[in-house]
């Protein structure tokens, strides 16, 4: 199968195949629509349909629109033409979905970033998207954006505009939606070929990837996701995942237009607000990495009356346990909870389970492959398809796979001849369809669905004054799924312990995410001849570690 680079409006090198593309069309999977087609016509139908819930705060579809016809005005008054990058370091609040659309309709590129980034992340992305202009609160749990961005400005000339949301600054947000609404006969034509989203995620290597979907990915996956779980009009969400993550990015800016849904945003996550967000907006379909159903099970276990409108949770993100999917499923009876499998990449590559009779399978497995999504197991020295029930890597292929990274060399040694990506993941296939995942090829944590890359903080580590050598693999965690436990060599006659290496991250400038949470000092690290340190041995030393703590 023939693949091309192609020039994006946006200035990113997209990966193309006319092939897949001609069959992605013909089969219905690719249409040549975007979310703004979908939100008209939404508008049209029920202008009055409640669209975004947060707090006491409700934006309408009308409302919701002609915000983002203003935001859209002024992103033209700041002189931003289509494939220009708009970033936005925002908390779960309404406002990001305003700047979403407003987005798409000036043919715009969304970047989405954490908030809890600092200054080291943070002027990485921004630079290395050459982003035009940023939104981002003033203050946010005590930490002060503002400043934070006056003094990375310097280092950023491409970035133009600073908004401040919800906070005092030179730009604002009344501000930005203080011009008269552009007319929609003034929109831009859009190529739904043409990036729209890039979404930086952590790898094995150190700096996170720039992750590029268009149009045709992340719509494809929008519907097939509501198609499969039949969200509709009557369908509340409650999404407590990040909006500057996938899958917390598909629910609040895309599925309530495409499937005309409701979604709750809750800016800071607690299990009391979250079953009180429930229990008072009805809520019918609910997701998350593990902590959350976790704790929702410690919060409302007793009290399951709070959340009997719950019909539909998906949990995936990070390591999820089938013991935790059958004890939801045992305490909330009338909600169908299963495990489903997928990444910034390759979003939603399962999709989980149909209904109870397959609730077993919702524990035991990450859920069914359903066409046109293509997953493979195969041998990971050869790329060999393995016999089903056979352990080895997972590969993925669909219209809803990434178009490549923002650095086309990243792209290498990830994509077979045929498209397939390298999910870095190994399982095995089970009754024909489902997967079950077994491991990780690729050496990265995942903390309450957050990808940490442990090169990016043995890097800083390593130049500690009293670190002789540092190892970060995954330790695994009740409440966050995996955290990082550091294997750290001391330099002779010289010790450190975890509140130094925290003071030293924290004046790094990392994302606290990110910070180790448990230390062991060793005299040496198991090793491979090559020298390379063996992190199987040390993952496996770090489970010892964290069952003998719950002992």
């Amino acid at each position: 199968m023939n693949w091309t680079m192609r020039n994006d409006p946006s200035g990113f090198k997209t990966r193309w195949s006319d092939a897949l593309a001609e069959r992605y069309r013909a089969e219905g999977h690719w249409t040549n629509t975007t979310l703004v087609d979908s939100a008209r016509a939404a508008l049209v139908a029920d202008p009055e349909h409640i669209l975004l819930i947060e707090g006491d705060t409700r934006l309408t579809r009308r409302q919701t629109w002609d915000q983002a016809l203003r935001l859209a005005a002024f992103f033209r008054s700041r002189a931003l033409q289509p494939g220009d990058v708009v970033s936005f370091q925002l908390p779960n609040w309404v406002e990001t979905a305003v700047i979403a659309l407003a987005a798409r309709m000036m043919g715009l590129v969304i970047n989405p970033i954490p908030p809890i980034y600092r200054e080291s992340e943070l002027s990485y992305i921004l630079a290395d998207c050459r982003s035009r202009m940023l939104f981002a609160p003033g203050v946010f749990r005590r930490h002060d954006f503002s400043a934070m961005f006056a003094g990375l400005r310097a280092s950023l000339p491409e970035l133009r505009d600073v908004v401040i949301v919800r906070g005092n600054g030179e730009l604002d947000w009344d501000g930005a939606l203080a011009l008269d609404p552009i007319d929609d006969t003034q929109f831009p034509i859009v190529d739904p070929s043409s990036v729209m989203m890039a979404m930086y995620t952590s790898g094995t290597t150190g700096k996170p990837k720039g992750v590029l979907h268009t149009h045709y990915s992340y719509d494809h996956r929008a519907r097939a996701m509501g198609e499969a779980w039949r969200i509709g009009p009557e369908d509340v969400v409650f999404m407590p995942s990040p909006v500057t993550h996938i899958t917390g990015a598909l629910w609040a800016f895309d599925m309530t237009w495409i499937h005309g849904s409701a979604s709750i945003l809750m800016d800071v996550w607690t299990a009391e607000e979250g079953i009180r967000c429930i229990e008072d907006n009805k809520a019918t379909v609910n997701g998350g990495a593990t902590p959350f159903l976790q704790q929702l099970l410690d919060t409302a276990g007793n009290r399951p009356e709070a959340i009997a409108s719950l019909r539909l949770f998906f949990c995936g993100g990070t390591t999820v346990s089938p013991d935790l999917i059958r004890k939801a499923s045992e305490t909330f009876p009338n909600c169908l909870f299963f495990r489903c499998y997928g990444s910034t990449e390759m979003v939603t590559a399962t999709l989980g389970i149909r209904d109870r009779s397959q609730v077993v399978l919702g524990a035991e497995t990450d859920g069914e492959i359903v066409y046109p999504a293509e997953l493979k197991v195969v041998d990971p020295a050869g790329d060999t398809p393995l016999p089903h029930g056979e352990e080895g890597e997972i590969i993925a292929r669909g219209p809803g796979l990434f178009f490549g990274y923002a650095h086309p060399a990243d792209n290498e040694g990830n994509f077979d001849e045929e498209g397939f990506f390298r999910m870095g993941d190994l399982g095995r296939i089970v009754h024909d369809d489902y997967i079950v995942i077994t491991g990780r090829k690729k050496d990265i944590i995942i903390r309450s669905g957050e990808n940490i890359s442990p090169k990016e903080v043995e890097d800083i580590l390593f130049n500690h004054p009293a670190v002789a050598d540092v190892a970060i693999v995954a330790m695994p965690s009740e409440t966050t799924g995996e955290k990082g436990c550091a294997f750290i060599i001391p330099q002779p006659a010289m010790t450190i312990d975890m509140a130094e290496i925290r003071r030293f991250l924290d004046a790094e400038g990392l994302a606290r995410q990110k910070f180790p949470e448990h230390l062991v000092l060793v005299g040496d690290l198991p090793r491979v001849p090559s020298g390379k340190v063996k992190k199987d041995v040390l993952r496996i030393e770090a489970k010892k570690i964290a069952e003998m703590a719950t002992k």
